[in-house]
């Protein structure tokens, strides 16, 4: 298998002056298609955000993008299993640059109250960069736009066509995963023979 180049935007763009620049930052942070990883409980309250009372729609951030290949933003919310865990990685590989990704809620973010489980992930920035951290169990609403916000704030700083979301002491895996990797069997297979049955 070939690993192709990652697509960039360009050198006029990433020599553009900061004006020009300010200008396709404000239209991204702005137009944000949202793609809703909802596993656990923290999905009902990413849907009453988006909601008339909350609405984020205001915000410029629109819900439901059809799929991952017209979504720009990935909110990943709720308990994030072993089993999950190659779909996750395969639908943000599918997702075109620039991506973001927001953890919402404990789980998402550690494993929450069951990260003591055999079969749960300690977190989805093992296996995605995440971009903002929302705490909880589970978050209310509000928490979600202040993640937003944020997230548009660092989307306002960023420089077109350059590598984002590498900042020195961010918390994922350094290295990309592989497809083979994403798809390999996460829980270690019991050991055959000996030993007291438990």
């Amino acid at each position: 298998m070939v690993d192709l180049p990652d697509p960039r935007v360009g050198a006029p763009v990433e020599r553009a002056p900061r004006a020009v620049q300010v200008v396709l930052n404000w239209g991204r942070k702005y137009s944000l298609w949202v793609f809703n990883f909802g596993l656990a409980c923290c999905a009902i309250e990413f849907i009453s955000a988006s909601m008339a009372r909350h609405d984020f729609i205001r915000l410029g951030v629109i819900p439901f993008a059809p799929g991952p290949r017209q979504s720009d933003l990935m909110v990943v919310s709720g308990t994030v299993t072993d089993k999950m865990a190659p779909s996750i990685r395969r639908l943000y590989e599918q997702m075109p640059e620039p991506k973001y990704v927001i953890s919402f809620g404990a789980c998402s973010n550690s494993g929450g109250p069951y990260w003591d489980s055999y079969c749960v992930t300690k977190g989805v920035d093992q296996l995605i960069p995440v971009d903002v951290y929302v705490p909880g169990c589970p978050p209310r609403p509000e928490a979600l736009l202040a993640g937003i916000v944020q997230l548009q704030q660092q989307i306002a700083e960023e420089v077109p066509g350059q590598a984002r979301a590498r900042r020195p002491g961010a918390r994922y895996a350094d290295r990309p995963v592989s497809a083979g990797e994403a798809t390999r069997g996460l829980v270690a297979p019991p050991e055959v023979g000996g030993g007291p049955p438990r």
